[in-house]
């Protein structure tokens, strides 16, 4: 075996060990996209439904009217 194959079996065992690492990125990237998704955006869907139905019941408990708000801030 001369240099040259002595080099490039070198060169083939970097390329394998970037390989696993560049797959190993990937992965952690793939995780932290899916739990930003999950701990971030989806509570700001679930509170287009859920505000609504809150503001609802906080002026109804306070009068049914947008007034009674009105008056408590003068």
């Amino acid at each position: 075996m001369n240099t040259t194959d002595q080099k490039i079996d070198a060169l083939e065992k970097k390329i394998d060990a970037i390989y696993a690492s560049v797959e190993k990125t990937r992965k952690y990237f793939l995780w932290t996209t899916i739990l930003t998704v999950a701990f971030f955006v989806l509570p700001l869907i679930a509170m287009i439904f859920v505000l609504p139905s809150f503001m609802s019941s906080y002026t109804a408990a306070l009068g049914g009217n947008l007034d009674s708000l009105q008056s408590l801030t003068k």
